[in-house]
């Protein structure tokens, strides 16, 4: 039990891939990996920094020397120069080349970028995994007729597997999002203090064209195609709040599917896994609360306000470069990925166990179905000769006394005999009976989900079908 405030990221919420993205770890790995591609490229433009050098600089990539460079940074107050300076220390041949020309930023902003770009492909495979077993979900329910509202009142049937044809929709949407950012991934390269690179042009004596090459350089040995064309110290913190609006577009898929699944587990039509020893209440023992859904919506929560962050950040760099960025941005962006991430492998978590009780969709179907069968019988009333204003009247009389009837306890739904009752509609209750086929009062409905999943969702699921099987485990 800690004694100091522990992130529920950390403890409760995000996997470990997640929290290994954004530990210190991997970002003092990536700054050595990142002093090795500086070192290597200009080697190869013509830099007296020899191949020695750059082996033993890759002989210490991973083995870092936190205890000398914790030391340091106390004394120095700059995190970089401590690493810089602890590099050194492991690599005394490579210590005077280790950072040539560059300034903190080219570490920083580029391990900022990769981490990014990584923690947005796990985030992909993780998105690829809950729209599979939706699709799975949704095929299986696609005809079978369920109530479905409008201002949570009951209106026109649809299916179950429409419905989640809805979530699938949305979840698609922030993969399209996902994918355009990724596909235009890009790092800083070096450019300098104030992105001239006035640093490199001295260093290589005024070649210009080898200050082009050394970008490309370094990105090509980092994996990635290209880097900013122009910036200042940083790279664009625009790009940060323009990420983290794919998240909260994320956050928002997940929460409306969270708050349907909680609304229907009102109604005990559709449930959220729930464990063999798990306790809904600590004090009504029979609950069986949705928290699975209801933390997906606290999160999500959480990550639609947090996105206010980078956009204000964005808007208030000065000039060149200016700090205010990095406290904040240390923390909304890594906790916006992590929460993203936590929300995601709830999601797989709830799909992957989601109850249907057809038994219940159908009972809750059937005592609203008469008042929406009116208007067919009443057509089918007129057509054997009835008075279509005259039907409408005692439609809307027997239906009012009806549903007054209902909410009011005194009986079920008696529509149905009140209409057979009437002389003015002649029909039997038989033939009423045989109207209110639930499949004829859910439109194409089924339709249109066979054809959303083959046409706009098996597609999808062919180009990434490594990656639709992503287990998650969740904490608490």
């Amino acid at each position: 039990m800690s004694s100091k405030y522990e992130s529920p990221f950390s403890s409760r919420y995000a996997s470990e891939e997640m929290q290994y993205l954004f530990s210190s770890d991997n970002k003092f790995r990536t700054w050595r990996k990142l002093w090795i591609a500086l070192a290597e490229a200009e080697h190869e433009l013509g830099l007296p920094i020899t191949i020695e050098q750059i082996d033993e600089l890759k002989a210490h990539a991973c083995d870092i020397n936190y205890d000398v460079a914790n030391a340091r940074e106390k004394e120095v107050r700059h995190d970089v120069m401590a690493h810089v300076y602890a590099y050194g220390q492991q690599c005394p041949k490579a210590a005077g080349i280790i950072h040539l020309g560059a300034t903190s930023c080219y570490v920083g902003d580029n391990t900022d970028l990769i981490i990014m770009y990584d923690a947005l492909r796990l985030l992909l495979g993780k998105l690829v995994t809950a729209i599979s077993l939706l699709y799975s979900f949704s095929d299986k329910y696609k005809n079978l007729p369920t109530l479905a509202f409008t201002h949570f009142q009951p209106a026109q049937p649809t299916t179950v597997g429409k419905r989640a044809a809805l979530w699938i929709q949305e979840f698609l949407m922030d993969l399209s999002e996902v994918e355009y950012r990724l596909s235009n991934a890009k790092l800083l390269g070096s450019k300098g203090t104030t992105g001239t690179q006035a640093s490199f042009l001295e260093l290589f004596e005024g070649d210009h064209e080898k200050c082009r090459q050394l970008d490309k350089l370094i990105c090509k040995k980092m994996g990635y195609n290209d880097c900013f064309a122009v910036s200042g110290q940083t790279y664009p913190r625009k790009l940060d709040s323009m990420i983290l609006s794919t998240l909260s577009g994320i956050t928002q898929s997940a929460s409306k599917l969270s708050c349907d699944i909680r609304l229907l587990q009102h109604l005990k039509e559709i449930e959220e896994p729930f464990e063999k020893k798990q306790i809904g209440s600590s004090a009504m023992a029979y609950k069986r609360n949705p928290m699975r859904s209801e933390r997906i919506a606290a999160l999500a929560r959480f990550v639609i306000v947090n996105t206010l962050n980078p956009a204000i950040t964005a808007s208030q760099q000065w000039l060149e470069r200016t700090l205010d960025d990095s406290a904040n941005k240390r923390i909304s962006v890594a906790e916006a990925f992590l929460a993203t991430d936590a929300i995601l492998s709830l999601v797989i978590n709830v799909l992957d166990g989601l109850i249907v009780n057809t038994a219940v969709i159908e009972r809750n179907l059937q005592r609203e179905l008469p008042f929406m069968a009116t208007e067919n019988i009443m057509m089918d009333c007129v057509k054997r000769g009835g008075n279509r204003q005259e039907l409408h009247e005692r439609i809307r009389v027997h239906s009012i006394e009806s549903a007054r009837r209902v909410k009011q306890g005194d009986g079920e739904n008696d529509l149905l005999d009140r209409i057979a009752n009437d002389p003015a509609f002649g029909v039997t209750l038989d033939e009423l009976n045989n109207m209110l086929a639930p499949s004829r009062f859910v439109g194409r409905a089924p339709e249109q989900t066979a054809e959303f999943l083959s046409q706009h969702v098996a597609p999808v699921l062919q180009r990434y079908k490594d990656l639709q099987h992503i287990e998650v485990h969740i904490s608490v």
